[in-house]
């Protein structure tokens, strides 16, 4: 598959910082509204977050394909680690065999050019070092068990299918202590909005609820809940 074009400088950095209100759960249900699903299932955090700390940025894809190839070079994943957006997100399909690609000195890298974060399809190792570095790492699994002679970075910057979900260069990677879930690019601003709404009315159910109102007197939100 052919490198995807998209140009960075058209990232809706207004709408990411909207969508960054809110949580997991609140952008899917909007998505929902058009159609759209999202959630990368099977794919949790194994770096670290904040209490209450979201990720919300654009995606920058890597693939691997299989290789029996030892001691190959990573150029093609180090170059998008090299020239990620700040702010951006890695993307990395390493679904296709056996062993983690990720660790910690990719997460450094990652960190240090100013990535939010970084999403795998596979599995990741050295936990350890990557929670010093106070990164959010996610994946499909841990294995100590190396890349070399198994697969090796391809692609980069191309769509990739994760479990069902497209995900492009540019498409925005949401992603909190309740999962992953990814915006196409084109709906972001539709979405950011509808967060809104639908945070805000998340907001005054739960002051009424504080206040000592049933909840069955205010959800779902409609007849006698907000507007």
């Amino acid at each position: 598959m052919s490198m995807t074009a998209y140009d960075y400088g058209m990232v809706n950095w207004k709408a990411i910082e909207r969508l960054s209100r809110w949580y997991s759960g609140d952008i899917q249900d909007v998505m929902d509204k058009y159609g759209a699903y999202g959630f990368l299932k099977g794919i949790s955090l194994y770096g670290v977050l904040k209490p209450g700390q979201v990720v919300c940025g654009p995606a920058h894809t890597v693939r691997y394909a299989p290789s029996t190839r030892t001691g190959q070079p990573q150029d093609i994943y180090h170059g998008v680690i090299d020239s990620v957006t700040k702010g951006g997100i890695l993307m990395v399909d390493s679904s296709c065999a056996e062993g983690s690609g990720t660790g910690e000195l990719m997460s450094t890298g990652a960190r240090t050019r100013g990535a939010a974060a970084t999403v795998v399809h596979g599995t990741v190792r050295d936990l350890a070092e990557v929670r010093k570095l106070d990164y959010p790492l996610y994946a499909g699994g841990v294995s100590p068990v190396g890349v070399s002679g198994r697969m090796e970075p391809a692609e980069a910057q191309v769509e990739l299918d994760i479990n069902g979900v497209r995900v492009r260069p540019g498409d925005i990677i949401f992603a909190d202590i309740s999962g992953v879930v990814v915006i196409p690019h084109e709906l972001v601003e539709k979405i950011a909005d509808d967060a809104d709404k639908n945070g805000d009315a998340e907001v005054v159910c739960r002051q009424r609820i504080l206040a000592g109102e049933r909840l069955r007197d205010i959800w779902p939100v409609g007849s006698t809940g907000p507007a």
